[in-house]
């Protein structure tokens, strides 16, 4: 299983960024898939994440800006993140549990980084 992640960038304050991620391989089903951020010297945290019931959880200092749409039929998601911030400057990763294997164990997967730069 690979995770792409695209769409960071460097964008003013105030402005826009679409992040897409896109999940490919051996796919039984999705438990869920959203994406984290990891500020310099900080642990990964948690953005966005749409599960497989359909629920939606945001971090509290996105809520309101950025918008996650469920998993499409191409396994894709996206972040739709709006009023960027300079505190949203970050490298943002994708994430999905994964199963695999018909009645096997899911597995948390990770994509590469996306970088984020918003100035002010």
């Amino acid at each position: 299983v690979q995770l792409q992640a695209s769409g960071g960038g460097t964008v003013q304050a105030g402005g826009s960024l679409r992040l897409s991620c896109a999940a490919s391989g051996s796919i039984v089903s999705i438990n869920d898939m959203g994406w984290y951020r990891q500020f310099p010297g900080k642990q990964r945290e948690l953005v966005a994440a749409v599960f497989k019931d359909g629920r939606i959880n945001y971090a509290d200092s996105v809520k309101g800006r950025f918008t996650m749409s469920g998993v499409n039929a191409k396994n894709t998601i996206y972040l739709q993140m709006d009023r960027l911030k300079p505190d949203d400057t970050a490298e943002y990763y994708c994430n999905a549990e994964i199963q695999t294997i018909p009645l096997g164990a899911p597995r948390n997967y990770w994509g590469k980084g996306t970088q984020v730069t918003v100035s002010s």
